[in-house]
């Protein structure tokens, strides 16, 4: 069995072309199982169905993988050297947390501008912010070399990535541009682009119609599918109490009149995302803003717990901040990261466990980087992701919120690496081909370990 996996390793090494460097990538079965068994254990007895379907989406490749592991990722971030491009100021910001290709998409803000921008914040939590460049770099080698790309142009896709970043955090620096910034079809091109006029041309009904349906006596409730599934009696009535401080969550300036939070249905649902399979996630139909069936609204409610990223920075973000409330972490970092945010996003606890809710968007598109066949498409779409993280970064710091951030990101992260760009690129590249080995060697003992049966939750 020894040998089949190093064969399936030195196979993986000499196809994707990632050699392993000086830090030293190594397989380490034993200690990868017990890590994802650790990890998901303690969700198995309530959704063991989506861990297995977790499991299954995970053997798919060594970037759906990555996706499910960020806790792998942080557990390494503990002990791998540090930057030497982060300072005291830049060792504590907002980070995103899981910063890979498939957390961007397409999305309309509440001001109705249709923008590319980041779409999950369940991670956010405080810590170096060259982290989410190492995770989006290795996300970028991952899928680049899934794509056919040779090693030489995924590296160039990762510098280009980090040349956007570089050059929008300084164009931040001295100024309030990142208040206002965003990414819309006018200043894009390419992949983006399309993907900003593919979210501007959903709509409420297609939403509604995909997951609703009118009853027998005209009013609207959930369909029932293998992916939207009834809830207990005790659940609904556990929700449906919920929702009171839900709505207390939401700041009065964007709280509407309390008929537009009328609980109408609520479905369990299966199946979505990879990383947060396991945990609870709720779709709640309520009322909207009239008593009209075609402006209802659909509240994702998604069960939290401690970031991932607080696995290599414990106690760096004060739980004083949160209230001890993981949902409210998330509803904190996705207020701090994104501008306009969603007026319906909020937290509340159900049978003891924390959630964030938010609105079920029709006007959202995940990003696909299957899309991306060409190293001029990939390129630009990198480029631009360089400048949402950027974005991200600048807006989250003492412009939010003085008392969590204190210093200006964007003027540390510049006066830190203008002097010695090229060798700030290097780290990070060289990083992210080390790391990408370790994915890779991870990957083939994870999915030895799943062909074989053993037990992962």
């Amino acid at each position: 069995m020894l040998k089949q996996i190093s064969a399936i390793i030195i196979i993986l090494i000499l196809t994707l072309g990632f050699p392993s460097r000086s830090q030293g990538a190594t397989p380490r079965s034993t200690w990868v199982e017990n890590e994802i068994y650790q990890y998901n254990h303690p969700f198995a007895s309530q959704l063991p169905q989506e861990l297995a379907t977790k499991m299954q989406k995970m053997t798919a490749s060594p970037f759906a993988f990555y996706r499910g592991t960020a806790h792998i990722f942080y557990r390494d971030m503990q002990t791998l050297p540090g930057s030497g491009f982060v300072n005291s100021p830049t060792s504590a910001i907002w980070l995103e947390g899981d910063m890979h290709m498939q957390n961007l998409g397409g999305m309309r803000d509440s001001n109705d501008n249709n923008v590319f921008d980041t779409t999950d914040f369940d991670e956010g939590y405080l810590g170096p912010y060259v982290w989410d460049l190492r995770r989006m770099a290795v996300s970028i080698l991952l899928a680049a070399q899934e794509n056919g790309f040779s090693s030489g142009d995924a590296q160039d896709i990762v510098r280009n990535f980090l040349d956007a970043y570089l050059n929008k955090i300084s164009d931040f620096k001295g100024t309030n541009e990142e208040l206002s910034y965003r990414l819309e079809e006018s200043n894009t091109n390419g992949v983006v682009k399309d993907l900003i006029q593919k979210a501007a041309a959903k709509s409420r009904s297609s939403l509604l119609n995909k997951y609703t349906l009118l009853n027998s006596t005209s009013d609207r409730v959930f369909q029932t599918t293998s992916e939207l599934q009834p809830v207990s009696s005790s659940t609904y009535w556990a929700i449906a109490t919920a929702m009171s401080s839900y709505i207390a969550s939401i700041p009065s300036s964007k709280r509407y009149s309390n008929s537009y939070y009328t609980l109408k249905d609520i479905r369990l649902k299966l199946g979505s995302g990879t990383g947060s399979l396991g945990k609870y996630r709720y779709y709640s139909l309520i009322e909207g803003p009239s008593s009209a069936t075609d402006d209802d609204r659909i509240l994702e409610m998604k069960q939290q717990n401690s970031s991932a990223v607080a696995i290599a920075s414990p106690g760096l973000l004060p739980s004083s901040v949160y209230n001890n409330h993981e949902g409210t972490r998330v509803t904190i970092a996705t207020k701090a990261m994104l501008s306009n945010t969603d007026p319906l996003v909020g937290y509340t606890t159900v049978s003891s466990i924390p959630f964030m809710l938010r609105e079920k968007s029709p006007y959202q598109v995940d990003f696909d980087y299957t899309l991306l066949t060409t190293k001029s498409k990939f390129m630009d779409a990198m480029g631009y992701a360089g400048k949402v993280v950027a974005k991200n970064h600048a807006i989250s710091d003492k412009d939010y919120d003085a008392g969590i951030v204190p210093a200006s990101v964007d003027k540390e992260v510049t006066d830190i690496t203008s002097g010695n760009k090229g060798g700030f690129k290097d780290e990070i590249v060289n990083f992210a081909l080390d790391y990408a080995t370790q994915v890779e060697y991870d990957y083939a003992s994870f999915k030895d370990a799943y062909n074989r049966g053993v037990t992962l939750y």
